[in-house]
This record gives C-alpha cells, sequence and structure tokens, in this order.
C-alpha cells in the first residue's frame, strides 16, 4: 500500500509554515494518543500515521527531502543508495538498458532491445477548490523534468505547461500528459501523471474519497449524548445529535460529509471545572 500523502495526514496546505504543521501534529497526536483511547489498536495507528507524517514534513529540510523524494520515486531522496554508482541510478531514472561508457544498465547481453525505450513518468499535485473543480478550465502546473546530460549527468529543467481540467472532476483523479515526464538518451520520454487534489475545506480533511469534518464536543456531552453545531464546507450550519457515550474519533454521516467527534480543548479550568473533575475522577470516570 502507498504511504499516505503527510499533508493530507496532518490536514494542512503545502504551503503550510513550521507553526501550523506543528499545530496540526500536536493537535492530532493530542486527540490519538493511545492514552487518551484506551488503547484502540485503531487510534494507535492513527497516532503513528500521524507521528510519521510529521517526520516527513515537519521541518523545512524534512520537507525538501520529501519533495526531492517523491520526484525521483521514492528511491533517491537519500543520496545513492548503498553498492550503486550512476550507471545503476540512471539505468533505474530513465529505464533498464542504457549503455554509458559500454555497461547495460540492468539488462543482460543477450536479451533483446525492447522497439521503444521510455524514461520515468513524472508525477506531480494539482491543488483545486472545490469550485475550480467543479467548473474545470485551463490550468498552469511547473515542475521539474529530468534529462541525460553529458558524460551520465543528469540535467534539471524547470517546466511551466497549461493543462485542461474538465468539469465535476473529482478528487484523485489522475490526468496524464504523454510524452512530457523524465527523458531517456535513448529512447521517448516517460509521461506526466497530474493528481487532482481538491481542497476540501477548512478544519476538514480527505480520508479515501470522504471528506472528514471535525466538530468539537465536550467529554460531558459525549458520555450524556446531546447537540452541537456543525459548519459544513458549504457555510451551511445546523445541529446534530450525539449519541450517549460516544468515543472520540466516532463519526456521523451528514450528506456526504463524514462528521468526526474530537474532544474540545480547554486552555484553562475555572475551580468550579476542577472540583467537578476531582469529584468524576473520585468516581472512576
Amino acid at each position: 500500500m502507498a504511504a499516505k500523502d503527510p499533508y493530507q495526514v496532518l490536514g494542512v496546505s503545502r504551503g503550510a509554515s513550521d507553526a501550523e504543521i506543528k499545530k496540526a501534529f500536536r493537535k492530532l497526536a493530542r486527540q490519538f494518543h493511545p492514552d487518551r483511547n484506551d488503547g484502540s489498536p485503531q487510534a494507535e495507528m492513527k497516532f503513528k500515521e500521524v507521528q510519521a507524517a510529521y517526520e516527513a514534513i515537519g521541518s523545512a529540510e524534512a520537507r525538501r527531502k520529501h519533495e526531492q523524494e517523491q520526484m525521483f520515486g521514492g528511491g533517491f531522496g537519500g543520496g545513492m543508495p548503498g553498492g550503486m554508482n550512476m550507471d545503476d541510478i540512471l539505468s533505474q531514472m530513465f529505464g533498464g538498458g542504457m549503455n554509458f561508457g559500454g555497461r547495460q544498465g540492468g539488462m543482460p547481453r543477450n536479451q533483446p532491445r525492447p522497439p521503444t525505450e521510455r524514461g520515468q513518468n513524472a508525477s506531480i499535485w494539482l491543488d483545486l477548490t472545490v469550485n475550480e473543480a467543479k467548473k474545470g478550465g485551463n490550468f498552469n502546473i511547473s515542475y521539474t523534468q529530468l534529462t541525460p546530460g553529458s558524460h551520465g549527468s543528469i540535467d534539471r529543467k524547470n517546466r511551466t505547461l497549461k493543462i485542461n481540467v474538465k468539469p465535476e472532476t473529482k478528487h484523485g483523479k489522475e490526468i496524464r500528459l504523454k510524452d512530457q515526464g523524465h527523458g531517456h538518451p535513448q529512447g521517448v520520454n516517460g509521461d506526466l501523471i497530474v493528481n487532482i487534489r481538491v481542497d476540501p475545506g477548512e478544519g476538514c480533511r480527505w480520508d479515501g474519497n470522504r471528506i472528514v469534518k471535525e466538530v468539537e464536543v465536550a467529554y460531558s456531552t459525549l458520555m450524556l449524548g446531546g447537540k452541537v453545531t456543525v459548519t459544513l464546507p458549504s457555510g451551511v450550519k445546523g445541529k446534530i445529535t450525539i449519541p450517549p457515550l460516544s468515543q472520540v474519533g466516532d463519526r456521523q454521516r451528514v450528506k456526504d460529509i463524514d462528521i468526526e467527534f474530537i474532544l474540545i480543548e480547554n486552555e484553562g479550568l475555572d475551580e468550579f471545572q476542577e472540583d467537578a473533575l476531582k469529584a468524576l475522577n473520585d468516581v472512576g470516570l
């Protein structure tokens, strides 16, 4: 299974600052910490996923490395793998069968050469608002194309193309631009794969093909049940009913949105609240 996009896991944009990413991480880490979820396996899995996402993009250096790994398909972000030289890397990057200095890159000498050799596909994200995805239109995309240079080097070319997005395009849609990917020294370019990512709205994130909207719920309401106000990404407000004995992470479907319960984060407690919590603690709650 492919690793999830760390930006989606943390619910932040690709242009988010270090502070914004850290804030999102701390909020989710508190929410899914095993100690706050009675050792729930699902919460523990989500907690580890959030940790991995923060490690991937939590700093400018980490984000640079992550983007580099994405550019190279995850294989070259940390430098050359052990035992590989530049010929090996170029062979993997641009496709097998290349000959640098009389050496076949990973292809047996007696194996016939395929009719047409292709470079690796390039992959990028195109971020759209809900309205842009609904209306469609032409959008500019920018990416780095890798092409073989002289003496086994790699040239990087910054390219900007215009792409047409059809109306009613869905999140996760892939658009393939033929021959616009990375080059090959003895063949044709690979393709450019444009992945459509639709902004789900403030306070929302994607979980597969579903939009998840978080709503803060007081602990007493989770235990006793009650009603809370929810604002959907469309701006429509309404009340939903929280069933008694609900848990953090429980969801309720409203139209095409999954409403997920999280605890209200209290900045402080007054004397009455402290006394109430102490009383609850005394009776095992």
